[in-house]
Order: C-alpha cells, then structure tokens, then sequence
C-alpha cells in the first residue's frame, strides 16, 4: 500500500550523509537550491505507480545486459529497466552480472587460456571482441558486451529508467566514485520524475557499505539495498529509499515493517504469473522480472480489481424518489 511520505531539502539530508563520508570523497552531486535537488528521503506519493522493473534489460527476452535486451523491455512497454555493471582490467565499467566471462559469452572460445575468465582480467578491447548473443539464441548472434556509456546513451534514447546494480563492488575498488562521475556527468540522471511516474534512477547493490559509498557521493540520487535487511537492523538505514530483498524471503509483515520506516520494496525476480499475483497482494511497491510484458499484465490485473473492490465499497448516495 502507498502511503504519503516525508520530503525534506537536500541541504538536511546532505549534512546526515555527508557526515558519514570521508573527507577525501566529498560528493559529486553538491547541494544546490533548485528544484531537482530536492530528495524524497521517505517514501512516496500516494500516485507512485507500482512498476514491473525489467530484469537485466529484459532477461527473459534477449540476452541480458545488452542493448538489445535494452530495446526488447521497450518494445514489451516497460518504463524501468535494472541493468548490472562491473569493472574491467583498464577500468572501463561494462554491463555483465556475472563475475566471470564464461556464462554469457564465447570467452573460453576466444581466448581458451584465460580461465577463469574473471571480467576483471579482461581489458574493454578484449571483452568487446565476444560474443554476448549467441548463447541465448542464433538471432542475437554478434551481440556484443555494452559499455556503461553506451547502456546510458540508449536508455536515454529510448526514455527508460534505471535501476542501476553495482554487482561485486570490493573487485573493482573505487567503482562508486566511477558511476558517480559518469551519471553526474549526464545530469538528467540526477532529475527526479514527478511523483506520478516511476523513479528515474536508483543506485542499489546486496554491498550495503558500498550503496552508503555511493549515496555519499550522490546525495540527490535514491538508493536500495539489496537483500533481506534483518527487522531489528532497517532503521539503520533511514539514508536508503528501498529494500528489495528475493521475493521469497518476505510476507506481509515484512512488506508492512519496510513501509513503516518510510522505505519502498521491490522484490527480485518474480518470473511467475501467480507469483506476481502473490506478492502484489503482500503491498509491495512493484517487483523486479525477466519477463516486464507478464508483470505489466499482473499490476494492470491488480489494479483494476483494487479499483473495483473500492468502487464496490463505496456507498452509494441514498435519493429520494418521489
């Protein structure tokens, strides 16, 4: 359920995180008095939309973390995609969820003595020389790894928004920092959507140290944690905007403590249709799936037999007849 949330000026909540945050890493997006930093610390409009955020660009359509999966979520209509990045050998971040080459690319083809194929063994010259398409299906063949910088240019091209997951961040130490200057670089990441739309970035990681390194950095830019914070620990986190812990570790009572502390939740990857229908009746504030085309059919469902139940309830006004 959504309920009304607290928004504060960015220069309270810049003091509370900034404080935690080494003088040596000062933010990136500095405090400013206009409008777009304004930071929502609490969660939400009541005309938040629930939101199916496609997986991996939409893993269950293409393969994932490439510009073409990138297209597939928007031609199956979804507004929020979640991509992965890491690091390479000569620091160039790219789009891959695994920490190692071999899963999603021809690498043990290509380069057969390099096991493990760790993407930080890796240089960006070398990586682009796979390919990332084969694997999932003959048509993607010659789909290669995207940059972070190319990943962007197509979001923005084709209007989607992002949530972004720094996956394995003690690897590629400093990656923060890296993302930070690369999303303030293109400011329109640090604009907020108005509160009827979904929101347009989220930074988040199961690295919960490194989401607070990444929040310092970027003050203005909401973040998630990633996993099941323990009750007894949410309230540490009042920094944060969600959790979004596997949609099989929660219940209605968990969904209810992560709303009282002002956070939204977003479980990952519910890829089954009476699963989706499960969870949204738990309050979530939407779901993370392979597959945006069955989640955007399961909210539609959702929301439309809400909105009857509400219609069905409401007392019709008594007339007198004569």
């Amino acid at each position: 359920m959504h309920r009304i949330g607290i928004v504060v000026g960015a220069v309270s909540l810049f003091v509370t995180v900034s404080a935690t945050a080494s003088s040596a890493a000062p933010a990136l997006d500095p405090v400013g008095t206009s409008t777009r930093d304004i930071i929502e610390v609490q969660h939400a409009s009541p005309n938040r939309p629930l939101i199916a955020v496609s997986h991996r660009g939409a893993a269950g359509h293409a393969p994932e973390n490439t510009l073409a999966a990138l297209d597939a979520a928007h031609e199956l209509g979804a507004e929020t995609v979640e991509i992965d990045i890491q690091r390479t050998a000569d620091n160039q971040i790219v789009l891959l969820h695994d920490t190692t080459l071999a899963r999603t690319t021809d690498v043990e083809t290509v380069f057969p003595d390099r096991s493990p194929y760790l993407v930080g063994d890796f240089t960006l010259e070398e990586i682009q020389r796979l390919d990332a398409g084969a694997w999932f299906a003959p048509s993607f063949t010659g789909e290669t790894v995207p940059t972070f910088d190319e990943a962007l240019d197509r979001l923005e091209q084709l209007d989607l928004n992002l949530f972004l997951e720094v996956k394995e961040p003690t690897l590629y130490p400093g990656i923060e920092r890296a993302v930070a200057e690369e999303l303030v670089g293109r400011r329109t990441w640090l604009e907020h959507n108005p509160p009827w739309e979904p929101r347009k970035l989220i930074v988040q990681s199961f690295d919960w140290d490194s989401v607070r390194r990444s929040k310092s950095l970027m003050p203005s830019v909401p973040h998630a944690l990633l996993g099941r914070v323990p009750e007894a620990r949410i309230a540490e986190f009042s920094w944060a905007h969600m959790i979004n812990p596997n949609h099989t570790t929660i219940d209605t009572a968990y969904v209810d403590r992560v709303h009282d502390a002002g956070l939204e939740i977003m479980p990952y990857t519910v890829n089954d249709r009476a699963r989706m229908d499960d969870v949204l009746a738990l309050g979530v504030d939407g779901f993370i799936t392979d597959f945006p085309d069955t989640g955007q059919r399961a909210i539609a469902d959702f929301v439309g037999g809400r909105d009857a139940i509400d219609r069905a309830a409401t007392p019709v006004p008594f007339q007198v007849r004569y």
